[in-house]
């Protein structure tokens, strides 16, 4: 597909992009790069996107030395502590108008940074950022990462990918080329322009493990053709890819495992069995719960996984880490929380159990907490009342009509 530029941060102060105080670089766009004309359009000089907003051109790199701004100051790519009080970085976020990309890119823009979101919104939902929309640090591009693009960043976050089974089930080829040639575009881009990369990994790469809790040195046990293969095998390709590149062009890399996340943004009728049991709890629907209910898994709100990625990407280790909560639920206590916080009279229905279904899921996160600091402050008793405040709106319309229609329970 063509690259859209959906948004643009609009035009700076008078004086944004010129030196501040003593040590401070700012930008008035974040996103540094050009379109030149395509050949034979008889013009020596074209306007880059045509009425529609599309791209006209071929994206071309545009390289900026920061030292050009502020000659006294060093600049380091992609290493910044996470407390350092700085104007920020330029940073991509692949996948960034989805669920957990549309939280980072709150931080990262709360932090300072400038922010491009790339997205092609197969799954991401462009209101998740609009609320960006009017900030000069902040730019949406659409574009799929299957093709390659040109832009001048500091870090990568590649988060791009469908990652629930209604998603990639629907379109495994799709699935799996976005984590193999998305992944390689994204990590020929970081080469290219020296840019620290962080890959957004999954506990599927375990597959239904014979061990547990899980810990990074466990190689998993996946079929490499079953019906989830599509993802399980494309995110262990593209570990594989960020190592080497990382051994073979001393690339910077990060690796994510990411567990089990749920909170407001998570599509509706994604198919994963939090959004699921809210939406059906909230539509006055059984609670679906496949096989007999004691399959574990462990769920972390999206504050505390944001957290965790972006100490990774500050931090001195590469990975892999499991960033998931160690607290351990079947889905009979999942339903039961549910049930809890939303109505206690909702019935479960049983129904015939998914092919390759893992049956426990459980991080070990001893290396996250001593390397990085990090691990998970918000219980599931604590994180879902707001989800399900995100959910009622969105199902309802609004929250007087949600509000109506939830009387008695």
């Amino acid at each position: 597909m063509a690259s859209e530029l959906t948004y643009r941060g609009g035009a700076a102060s008078p004086s944004a992009g010129a030196a501040g105080a003593a040590g401070e670089y700012s930008s008035p766009k974040p996103a540094i790069f050009c379109l030149a004309a395509p050949s034979g359009s008889g013009s020596g000089t074209a306007a880059p996107y045509s009425s529609s907003g599309r791209v006209s051109g071929a994206l071309t790199r545009f390289s900026v030395d920061p030292a050009a701004h502020n000659p006294g100051r060093q600049f380091v790519a992609g290493k910044v502590p996470l407390g350092l009080k700085r104007k920020g970085l330029r940073v991509l976020v692949t996948g960034g108008a989805g669920f957990v990309g549309s939280h980072l890119v709150d931080r990262l823009v709360a932090r300072g940074d400038s922010v491009i979101v790339v997205d092609n919104l197969f799954t991401g939902r462009k209101e998740n950022v609009m609320h960006h929309f009017g900030n000069p640090n902040f730019e949406m591009i659409r574009h799929d990462v299957v093709e390659p693009i040109l832009l001048e960043v500091d870090q990568i976050y590649h988060l791009a990918c469908p990652a629930s089974p209604v998603h990639y089930k629907y379109n495994p080829v799709k699935t799996i080329k976005t984590n193999v040639v998305g992944t390689l575009n994204m990590l020929g881009l970081a080469k290219r322009i020296g840019a620290r990369f962080l890959l957004t990994s999954t506990s599927e790469v375990y597959g239904d493990p014979l061990q547990h809790p899980q810990v990074e040195t466990y190689w998993g046990n996946v079929n490499p053709i079953g019906v989830r293969s599509c993802y399980d095998e494309g995110k262990r390709t593209a570990e594989t890819l960020t190592m080497d590149y990382h051994r073979g062009a001393n690339l910077e890399v990060r690796i994510a495992r990411i567990f089990n996340t749920y909170g407001p943004r998570m599509c509706i009728d994604d198919g994963r069995v939090v959004s699921n049991f809210v939406a059906q709890a909230l539509r006055k629907e059984p609670l679906t719960v496949y096989g007999d209910g004691k399959q574990t898994r462990s769920f972390q709100y999206v504050s505390d996984l944001v957290e965790g990625l972006m100490r990774l990407m500050e931090g001195d280790h590469i990975g892999p880490f499991n960033l998931g909560n160690p607290g351990e639920f079947t889905m009979l206590e999942l339903a039961k929380v549910v049930q809890d916080t939303i109505d206690p009279n909702a019935r479960i229905e049983f129904r015939e159990n998914t092919q390759d279904d893992p049956h426990k899921r459980k991080p070990d996160i001893t290396k996250a907490k001593e390397q990085l600091g990090w691990e998970p402050k918000i219980a599931l008793r604590d994180g879902l009342p707001l989800m399900v405040t995100d959910f009622r709106k969105r199902i309802f319309g609004d929250q007087d009509s949600a509000a109506t229609a939830t009387q008695g329970q």
